[in-house]
């Protein structure tokens, strides 16, 4: 098999590429000096053996201490009393970047579609949600994308979270975000005002 069109039909896996695009970028890395090329393959590489996923938040980080959980999960001047559920580690970073919310975090780790594909973290959530119960755990924020993904996936999760209804207040994020935006590519402000502006969902 010939290994440009090996390693194009590689890269087409990825979110938002395709074969042509996939093409491109073995040509580019062709052009490229043999020490960037290099490096990329030690990053990739890395990836397996320096990244972890948080125990508790299911987010992927660089280990860079000794802590079990990642640096938001064992920070222990986080707000316990809130816990948002993002779709992706990539709305973790943009809301962290808003600089507003200072709580706990749960990584759904996808959405579901009407079509009944797709998949979240179920257990793990059941799971996360029993456990920061005991830590006095009074809100979840459904931090989800404002798309109809992002919407029955919420859907699902308030399903979910029905039994726990008498001991937890259960937000959304409010006006703010337009309809079919997804949160790792909004502005901070736009974020910032969602949050503020959270209703009980």
């Amino acid at each position: 098999m010939d290994h440009i069109d090996e390693l194009a039909r590689a890269l087409a896996h990825l979110p938002g590429i395709g074969p042509r695009q996939g093409k491109r970028f073995v040509y580019h890395l062709l052009a490229a000096p043999a020490v960037e090329r290099t490096k990329l393959a030690e990053l990739i590489t890395g990836l397996g053996e320096k990244v972890r996923q948080c125990p508790d938040c299911l987010r992927f980080y660089t280990e860079t201490s000794a802590h079990r959980a990642c640096r938001y999960c064992s920070d222990t001047t986080r707000d316990a009393t809130l816990l948002m559920l993002v779709e992706k580690d990539q709305d973790l970073a943009a809301i962290e970047r808003a600089g507003t919310y200072r709580g706990r975090y749960f990584v759904l780790g996808g959405t579901l579609t009407l079509s009944g594909k797709g998949a979240i973290r179920e257990r793990e959530l059941a799971a996360t949600i029993e456990k920061r119960l005991a830590d006095d755990l009074r809100e979840v924020v459904l931090a989800l994308g404002a798309t109809s993904e992002g919407e029955h996936t919420a859907d699902h999760v308030r399903g979910l979270l029905a039994p726990y209804r008498a001991r937890i207040t259960i937000s959304a994020l409010g006006r703010g975000l337009a309809t079919g935006s997804e949160l790792e590519y909004s502005d901070a402000e736009t974020l910032r005002a969602a949050l503020s502006n959270r209703k009980e969902a």
